[in-house]
């Protein structure tokens, strides 16, 4: 295993990291603690999830994937090892609607973590996915309803920074982060924490992979100059960036055969764009998932990739992309595709 290092936390994160999401959903608990003993004993000590998984979301099983860790962690002892990350999610049927980013409703929602997860801490605390309307979940363009939306009937960046703040005063998270946020966003909470000597976020969890690849374009560069590095989800495009899906198959059991939620990486210019990638893989003898992993890789921008599995087959190949370097040939040929198809999957 290949590792990064978090200065803010002082320890090494590894550059692959366990998703959670399909645990209650796709998974049930053994599986899940299969899983997780696997990934530790490969050096993968870094770990997310979030308190509205399993996804998509149910009301029914929401924090279930929670409760799966914290069984695992009381069982095995072995919190120490894992660096664990986990999110506040503003989803409408959480605690009652109780779901903005004030400090109320943080510390309630870390209460509700923090009993599911079994622990008294968590190392990196994140912001699912913004308070106000903007381009994120597949959404390409700025529209007039997202500019004309009154932040000032929002929660102020300032208090939920304070909020974070404060929670990391108390022990019960190490660090925070962003996640589903834009460069605008990402900024504003840096120049916030910045004027009132305040920390600030560390991470942003951000969906990057060969289908959309439009972290690059703003956020990138915020990462490099502002030390707030990508947990790069969704690298393999819910398993498209496999292979398993190319000519109209749907495998039984499969993300993308269970749920039609997610049509952004099925569109016509996805699935063309997924053929030449598998093309490119072919010719260069690799494994399509293991390609399109190592990509995501090997971006220095990436502080880890965000891998899920349903299988321990799946989830051991998936963490071997670490070791993949892909030859200058074959990165010249996949910006070919994107020159000419850029992010058909935002």
């Amino acid at each position: 295993m290949k590792y990064h290092k978090l200065a803010q936390l002082n320890q090494d994160v590894s550059k692959i990291c366990l998703g959670t999401m399909t645990w209650g959903q796709q998974n049930d608990e053994a599986q899940a603690h299969e899983q997780m003993d696997f990934a530790l004993t490969s050096g993968v000590n870094f770990w997310d999830t979030a308190e509205m998984y399993p996804s998509p979301p149910d009301k029914d099983k929401q924090g279930t994937t929670e409760r799966f860790m914290g069984t695992w962690f009381a069982k095995t002892g072995r919190r120490q090892e894992v660096v664990l990350a986990s999110k506040i999610s503003p989803m409408s049927f959480l605690r009652d609607g109780q779901t903005r980013f004030t400090a109320k409703h943080i510390s309630e929602a870390i209460d509700g973590n923090l009993k599911r997860l079994q622990t008294d801490y968590i190392d990196i605390y994140q912001l699912h996915w913004p308070e106000r309307q903007s381009n994120f979940f597949g959404k390409r363009g700025y529209t007039t309803q997202m500019a004309e939306q009154d932040l000032s009937e929002l929660t102020p960046f300032l208090e939920t920074i304070e909020a974070l703040n404060d929670e990391i005063k108390k022990g019960r998270i190490r660090a925070y982060g962003l996640s589903n946020d834009t460069p605008w966003g990402v900024m504003r909470y840096l120049w916030e924490a910045d004027k009132h000597g305040l920390i600030a976020p560390i991470t942003i969890q951000n969906p990057y992979n060969l289908l959309n690849r439009l972290y690059e374009v703003g956020l990138a560069e915020i990462s490099h100059r502002e030390n707030v590095g990508l947990l790069a989800y969704s690298p393999l495009a819910f398993g498209v960036l496999s292979g398993k899906y190319l000519g109209g198959r749907r495998p039984e059991g499969a993300r993308l055969s269970l749920f039609d939620r997610y049509e952004r990486y099925t569109n016509a210019e996805a699935k063309w764009a997924t053929e030449q990638y598998a093309s490119i893989a072919e010719d260069a003898g690799l494994d399509m998932a293991q390609m399109a992993l190592a990509f995501v890789n090997h971006q220095a921008f990436v502080t880890s990739n965000i891998i899920g599995a349903t299988t321990i087959e799946q989830l051991k190949d998936n963490i071997d992309s670490i070791n993949l370097e892909l030859s200058e040939e074959v990165l010249e040929a996949i910006d070919r595709v994107h020159q000419q198809q850029p992010n058909p999957s935002p």
